[in-house]
């Protein structure tokens, strides 16, 4: 039922209105990229009339409803639901049964500019260190002794959409070893100290960023002094790595992880309001250790540049299976893991379904069905024409 009124009820203020109220002046202030424009465009368009749509009938009572399209855009708040649920679906049946733990690799606030300007090399970078660091701790004897496996999700924000590059990883508390005989068990806290993991990670990175860099592969930004400069900043302090134990079983960690998977900048949830070319959003400040819930407000303007900061690169791939979890193991060390561990697997029971059926299984009733008579069902009378 609380799933059901989620889907129901509309939201009265959302990300979409904040950038129909100042799109003109986003577009003269700001140099948007192609995709950034293209996701503006979608976003606002998106379940209005310049979307187009279709009216429906009621095959029983001719009850009349008007309905738009969805822009499918990935960073639209109002389209991410189904795709994630159907994502979730998919993963539960490819995760092996045990122990999880979720670590957060993030980088320092210095190479921030950097990673905007290369997005798609840089957060390749960024995907690729968090691995090589996860994955030599876990091949360490010191440490597990044993090959581990991850599904990786890239975010770029924090809390009040400034830009904040990061990576979430659900990781199996344990792994294959090096015969693929034995599933070797992680200790409860993790099976590599966070200490020792972020230093690996800091060195892993920094070492492929000098390559980048000394091969002219990436555009630097104003005041840039050369890679040495930069690398004593960056080793003046701890990178910050962060891991705690996903607690609740197989079902709770499904729902754990898809709650970052296609989540997008800001939900639409967390706009309180909008008035006089001023946006009021809610937000959790953690800087207190536990978080607490404040208020933001800042200018239309700004509020859209955060938000299209995070806008990512056509086609890229924010979500990734690594290890004994990526594609080219799910039938081989993935299945002798799950052999090894002895426990039953989830099969997927949205697999094959369309995006209609998938709704109907999630709200508990035939989306099609009349509202009015709720005897007969909708049926398409004609179609919208959607606006140039």
């Amino acid at each position: 039922m609380i799933m059901e009124a989620t889907l129901n009820q509309k939201q009265q203020t959302e990300v979409a209105d904040v950038l129909r109220t100042c799109q003109s002046q986003i577009e003269k202030t700001y140099n948007l990229c192609h995709t950034q424009q293209k996701a503006l465009d979608a976003l606002i368009r998106c379940r209005t009339k310049d979307a187009g749509g279709h009216i429906n009938q009621c095959n029983a009572c001719g009850h009349t409803e008007q309905s738009y399209n969805s822009c499918r855009n990935r960073h639209c708040p109002k389209c991410q639901f189904i795709k994630q649920e159907k994502w979730v679906d998919k993963l539960q049946s490819r995760l092996m049964p045990g122990r999880y733990f979720h670590v957060v690799f993030t980088i320092p606030n210095s190479l921030h500019q950097l990673f905007y300007s290369n997005q798609a090399i840089c957060y390749d970078l960024l995907f690729k260190s968090a691995w090589l660091a996860l994955k030599n701790a876990g091949n360490n004897p010191k440490f597990l002794g044993a090959e581990v496996g991850a599904v990786a999700v890239l975010h770029t924000w924090g809390q009040t959409l400034t830009y904040h590059p990061h990576i979430h990883m659900l990781v199996p508390g344990g792994g294959l070893s090096e015969d693929g005989m034995e599933w070797i068990e992680a200790p409860k806290k993790f099976f590599v100290p966070v200490k020792a993991l972020s230093s690996m990670f800091r060195g892993i990175l920094m070492k492929q960023l000098k390559v980048l860099l000394s091969n002219n592969q990436l555009k630097v930004p104003d005041g840039y002094n050369g890679f040495e400069p930069l690398k004593k900043q960056l080793y003046e302090n701890r990178w910050n790595v962060y891991c705690k134990k996903a607690l609740g079983g197989m079902t709770s960690v499904l729902k754990y992880l898809g709650r970052y998977t296609h989540r997008v900048a800001i939900s639409n949830s967390r706009i309180a309001s909008i008035e006089n070319e001023k946006v009021s959003f809610r937000y959790k400040d953690y800087r207190q250790g536990r978080y607490q819930k404040k208020t933001m407000q800042l200018s239309t303007l700004e509020f859209s540049r955060r938000f299209l900061q995070h806008i990512l690169p056509q086609g890229y791939y924010k979500i990734r299976y690594m290890g004994i979890l990526a594609t080219a193991n799910i039938y081989t060390k993935r299945e002798q893991a799950i052999a090894l561990i002895g426990k039953a697997i989830w099969l997927a029971q949205f697999e094959g379904l369309s995006t209609y059926e998938v709704l109907r299984e999630l709200i508990r009733k035939d989306p099609a069905r009349c509202s009015a008579c709720n005897k007969g069902f909708m049926k398409r009378k004609r179609t919208l024409i959607q606006r140039e």
